[in-house]
This record gives C-alpha cells, sequence and structure tokens, in this order.
C-alpha cells in the first residue's frame, strides 16, 4: 500500500506511523509548576538526541503542563519508565487539573533530586536531571506552526540503581525499558545482542 500523509487516504482505523516507527522510548518527565505543585507525564516522543553536551528532548501536542513548567522554572527530570511501572505510567497520561499531582494519583514515592528541583519517582531505576535549554514550536515544510512544542534539556546529573549494573555496564535487559509501539501497544527490553562495529 502506499498513502500521502497530507492526505491521510491510507484506509486504516488509526495512524500507521506510529507503529512503524516504533519502538519508541517513554520520557516519564516530572517537573514541579511555579506554585510547587509536582507534575509527572509520559511522552512517548522522546530521546536523547547529544552526546558531549548531554541532550534529550521531548514533543508535546500542545502546551500541556509539563512544557509550561519547564519553560517558568528552567528544571525537569526523565524518569526510566519500565515495565514493572507501566500502569504508573499509563494512569500518569491522564488529564487531571494543574493544582494536582500526578504523583498522588499514581500513588507514586517521591524521590529527591541533586541538582534540580522538580523530584523523582523513587521506584524508577534510573533517572536523568535536566535543565532547560530550549522549547520550539515546530513548524511544518511551508513554515506554518503545528503546536507541536519540542523540549530540549541538558542532563546534569545522572541517577542509577546500583542492582543494575554488572561489570561496568547497565544492563538495558534486566531495566526492562518500557516503550510504545503504536496504538494502546506497549514493549519493554528484554532480550540484547553484542556486536561490535567494523573496523
Amino acid at each position: 500500500m502506499f498513502y500521502e500523509t497530507a492526505r491521510k487516504n491510507h484506509g486504516l482505523p488509526h495512524n500507521p506511523l506510529k507503529a512503524i516507527i516504533a519502538p519508541r522510548p517513554i520520557g516519564w518527565i516530572s517537573t514541579l509548576s511555579a506554585e510547587g505543585v509536582a507534575n509527572l507525564a509520559p511522552y512517548s516522543f522522546f530521546n536523547m538526541v547529544s552526546e558531549s553536551p548531554d541532550i534529550v528532548m521531548f514533543s508535546s501536542a500542545g502546551l500541556k503542563d509539563t512544557v509550561r513548567n519547564v519553560m517558568a522554572t528552567g528544571e525537569f527530570v526523565c524518569n526510566l519508565a519500565t515495565r514493572e511501572l507501566m500502569e504508573a505510567v499509563n494512569l500518569t497520561s491522564k488529564a487531571i487539573p494543574p493544582g494536582e499531582s500526578e504523583f498522588d494519583l499514581a500513588e507514586l514515592e517521591r524521590a529527591p533530586s541533586r541538582l534540580v528541583k522538580p523530584p523523582r519517582v523513587a521506584a524508577s531505576p534510573c533517572a536523568l536531571e535536566c535543565v532547560w535549554i530550549d522549547t520550539i514550536d515546530v513548524a511544518d515544510r511551508h513554515g506554518k506552526t503545528t503546536g507541536r512544542h519540542v523540549t530540549f534539556g541538558e542532563i546534569v546529573g545522572v541517577h542509577i540503581d546500583e542492582r543494575f549494573i554488572e561489570d561496568g555496564l547497565v544492563r538495558t535487559d534486566r531495566l526492562h525499558t518500557l516503550a510504545r509501539d503504536g496504538y494502546f501497544d506497549y514493549s519493554w527490553v528484554d532480550a540484547v545482542s553484542a556486536l561490535p562495529r567494523p573496523r
């Protein structure tokens, strides 16, 4: 089959691109509002985009509380979403009033960060403390703004549960890192294969 993205004439009940560009890692972003309310939300358009400096990004459809909080305070934390925390990750995607906290909704314990103010998810085995760099309203190929806001942050601190470090390596297969696969589907890493690069 072939379809034109502008026409959306694929004839399928849902956008197939989200299933094709998959799995997508989930940025489980915690922030604080200017009033000090802790916010926690998952974003499946998320990734690390640079090393030295270490920079991550997440994209939001609309100017949601998470993005507003980052822009107001200049800080956020990326908490690792895992298979064991899948139900909580999903629950924190629920839209709730700005004065309420998804930490409370999902009954998640908070852990203090070291270099930024937003709390971490205590049950998450890894967390990245980030300082805001920029948020851009992405424009399409015609220069029209889309309402899709991409936020970039520099990682300034990294938390790792030492139970998942073995022989000096973080064991991704044991972390069971959660990912989105389109629709309502999720997957997680539970097996890896090493393949050295050719010289």
